[in-house]
């Protein structure tokens, strides 16, 4: 980073038996130079500890200290870490510092960068509001209340709150702590942390436009729904629609002398599968179809709001969530009470909860626990890192790794009396089972069985409308922070070229991402969204994350990322997170990567089996951004000069941080 000249550039050191006269000179000196520079890049403060003034403890109007006991209203630099106050011969303390007779002379100078400085969030809760908006996603909604039920219901509760413990809140924490530190994005942090890992930064960038190409396609099939809920009578109510077919059987809850049989088909079924999605002009994932003209017009209008949402940075964006972030919780609330008040919901609330110990023996709800902790909370994508680089230095990012993983652990488990009591109405209104009734999981409890219920509950178009509102909501503030996350990369490896063209770039960001979520606008759209899911971004990003806390804990050092933290927010990380991040960490990741591994999932969707080459494709999409590292790395080496020795050195040697804060303190002690 191109700066202009320093103020000064050595300090002197001076024995308590030098002449005073000298001292005062040399000081009438350093405040003249100090108020020429001043008006060209900065301040110079200096602070002299002669052993003729005694203790003494020098203050500020922000009182921030730095490590030899002075303080400074400038923020302490993450250059100088707590060795810095043992080389300096002194002792320090709150209440004052106490110097050595020899009188050691600190020079503090705060340095302005030429760039602009980086931006900050408007507001701290504008900060939280985007985490918490980005960790509680539709997943939430869907996917927690589904595991929970089918991995022993009550007792699943105990794995997923001892992976959330000892695996997705330590990961989550390390992330908001290497961001603010580092006030970098996902592919230059790594200069200052590992170099030779840099891939991982570009690998994470790849994965979050696989994420965009298909996650988004989701609200527009929400937004669809929403546009079709602005009627008397809802679409998916009735069997005389054209898409409906004989199979199609109207079940209301007025409707006593219908018989639901298992070839039945409901309308809400119909609706989502022939007039959304249109699944049934396709054969598979090799005749994909045409691109469905309605979707596209949705997509086309979700985009347009995500792009004026983000192109201008976190001020934009820090005030949007504050209706994508908080609405959602508003609209949980109300289906709550309404779900509670429905007949037969407790049934529901019973299978969600009623434990079955005996399910905990199964390795498979340990797996279930621990990937659902992970995507829940959401390391590894970037997205972290970007948000807590726009936070001041000294924000505590450990409370706030605590409050928002405690609110999205919490979120999923309302969620879950959100969708059982519903669940449980239907299985009473259909004299079924609830397990019968809540045997789909992931987009279709929410487009089929739970618009289903709606359709049945008085003042129907109300309810669909918040509810369809709350899914394109909660999907939203999850898309911004994924882009945020690429564009704070981007935008930090290359600042000359793509700082001052954001919105440009974000504008072809945007179209990049539309353009690629095309094949999931066909009519066999849905069969591609299910194929990314489960392949192209899972087993990759857990790699990634993987390799993240290996390069942190092992080649970077925790004892190094443990004072970082402790410059940063003024107290050592304990025991317990040294451990996870060194050993339980890697543990729990590479768990959850061998069991993938072992046992693949199935993917299977609407009586659509896929073909086994399917599954490799679905591999090479994944392996297609996790080639980034190790690529990185080979180039890395083969650029680096010297013996194979020194260059392995120079590409695990982090660089200094200090260039990216626009004000820093350089300590210096003789």
């Amino acid at each position: 980073m191109e700066t202009k000249d320093m103020m000064m550039t050595s300090m002197l050191t001076k024995d308590k038996g030098e002449n005073e006269g000298e001292r005062d000179k040399e000081r009438e000196d350093a405040g003249g130079e100090e108020e020429e520079t001043q008006q060209e890049n900065g301040r110079l403060m200096l602070a002299d500890g002669v052993g003729q003034r005694g203790p003494k403890s020098l203050t500020s109007s922000s009182g921030q200290q730095v490590s030899n006991g002075f303080t400074t209203s400038t923020p302490q630099s993450p250059r100088e870490g707590p060795g810095t106050a043992a080389s300096s011969g002194g002792t320090a303390s709150g209440n004052g510092s106490s110097m050595p007779l020899g009188g050691l002379r600190t020079l503090v100078v705060q340095q302005t960068s030429l760039d602009r400085p980086r931006e900050t969030w408007s507001k701290k809760m504008d900060f939280l509001l985007s985490v918490i908006g980005y960790a509680v996603d539709l997943g939430n909604v869907w996917r927690f209340p589904y595991i929970c039920y089918q991995n022993g219901g009550g007792a699943f509760l105990l794995p997923y709150l001892l992976m959330a413990v000892f695996g997705g809140v330590p990961l989550f924490y390390m992330e908001l702590a290497l961001g603010q530190f580092h006030r970098s994005g996902c592919i230059s942090i790594w200069k200052h942390i590992c170099p030779i890992f840099k891939g991982i930064g570009f690998a994470i960038c790849i994965i979050a436009l696989y994420i965009a190409f298909y996650y988004n396609t989701i609200m527009a099939w929400a937004l669809y729904y929403l546009l079709s809920s602005f009627r008397p009578t809802l679409p998916w109510t009735t069997c005389t629609n054209e898409w409906n077919t004989a199979n199609c059987n109207r079940y209301m809850s007025t409707d006593h002398n219908v018989s639901w049989s298992n070839s039945s088909t409901s309308p809400a079924e119909e609706f989502y599968t022939r007039q959304v999605l249109q699944v049934h002009l396709s054969p598979g994932l090799h005749q994909l179809g045409s691109v469905s003209w309605q979707l596209a017009l949705c997509l086309l209008f979700i985009f347009t709001v995500v792009y004026f949402s983000i192109w201008k940075g976190v001020k934009t964006s820090g005030k949007v969530v504050w209706v994508t972030a908080t609405f959602p919780y508003l609209v949980l609330v109300v289906l709550l009470i309404r779900g509670a008040t429905l007949p037969g919901a407790w049934r529901g609330v019973v299978f969600y909860l009623k434990p079955d110990w005996d399910k905990l023996l199964s390795t498979t709800v340990w797996i279930d626990a621990a990937a659902q902790i992970f995507f829940s909370l959401g390391p590894g994508f970037g997205v972290l890192l970007a948000f807590a680089s726009y936070n001041p230095f000294h924000n505590n990012c450990y409370k706030d790794a605590l409050v928002t993983s405690s609110v999205n652990c919490l979120t999923s488990f309302l969620s879950g009396f959100v969708i059982f009591t519903v669940l449980g109405y239907m299985a009473e209104m259909r004299q079924q089972n609830v397990d019968d009734v809540a045997k789909d999981a992931g987009p279709s409890l929410l487009f089929i069985i739970y618009a289903e219920a709606i359709a049945n509950m008085p003042a129907a178009t109300f309810f669909a409308i918040i509810f369809f509102l709350m899914i394109i909501m909660l999907g939203l503030d999850s898309t911004f922070a994924g882009l945020e996350g690429v564009i704070t990369a981007m935008l930090d490896e290359f600042p000359h070229i793509l700082v001052k063209r954001r919105e440009w770039f974000v504008f072809g960001l945007v179209c990049v991402c539309y353009l690629g979520a095309l094949s999931t606008l066909t009519y066999g759209g849905a069969f591609v969204v299910k194929l990314f899911e489960e392949y192209a971004t899972g087993p990759a990003v857990i790699t990634v994350v993987l390799l993240e806390v290996i390069a942190v804990s092992w080649f970077y050092g925790t004892n190094r990322f443990c004072n970082d933290i402790q410059v940063m927010l003024g107290f050592y990380p304990g025991c317990f997170w040294r451990v996870c991040w060194v050993a339980i960490c890697p543990c729990f990741l590479l768990f959850i990567i061998i069991s993938f591994l072992a046992f693949p999932p199935e993917v299977k969707l609407f009586h659509y089996q896929y073909p086994q080459w399917t599954t490799v494709l679905g591999y090479c999409i994944g392996v297609s951004s996790f080639v980034c590292v190790p690529a990185y790395m080979i180039y890395h080496l083969l650029n680096a000069k010297g013996t194979f020795r020194q260059r392995l050195l120079k590409s695990i040697t982090p660089e200094p941080s200090s260039e990216h804060h626009r004000d820093f303190i350089v300590t210096n002690a003789v």
